[in-house]
């Protein structure tokens, strides 16, 4: 059975990247994986910063999707390994969430967004659903780290 997630509070809320368990990385505290993921955009610029402290998830996203803002050169090849760190980080920091994600053994993880066909899996299912395909790597990657421990 497929599992769809998008809305915080609905179950599996905790994969959005709206969820809010913060976590170090870059030296930095990130309040949500979206404030990260959205201030890497402009990573080396006053607008990481100001993301990274900006009051909600929503409004980081709106900020990161700013095209008047410089986006970094390169956005389109780092973007995805940006998402997997945070992802990774974020899974990795709260063990909760850790455990929720485990617990969903090998069943298929779906960004159920009916306006992301990059992320999420779109209106009709034809989504790439690159979201869900970081969350089920970071499963198996947590998996592994689990048994080596």
């Amino acid at each position: 059975m497929t599992i769809y997630f998008y809305r915080v509070n609905e179950p599996y809320g905790c994969f959005s990247n709206f969820s809010a368990h913060g976590f170090m990385l870059d030296g930095k505290w990130w309040p949500t994986s979206e404030h990260y993921f959205q201030a890497q955009k402009f990573a080396g610029t006053p607008y990481e910063e100001k993301i990274r402290l900006i009051k909600s998830p929503k409004d980081a996203a709106t900020m990161g999707r700013d095209r008047r803002l410089p986006l970094r050169q390169d956005w389109e090849l780092v973007k995805d390994e940006v998402m997997r760190k945070a992802v990774l980080q974020k899974f990795k920091s709260h063990h909760d969430i850790r455990a929720i994600l485990l617990s969903t053994g090998n069943r298929e993880i779906v960004e159920n967004s009916p306006v992301d066909y990059y992320w999420g899996c779109g209106a009709d299912g034809s989504g790439k659903n690159m979201l869900g395909q970081i969350l089920m790597e970071v499963r198996e990657e947590l998996r592994r780290e689990g048994n080596r421990s």
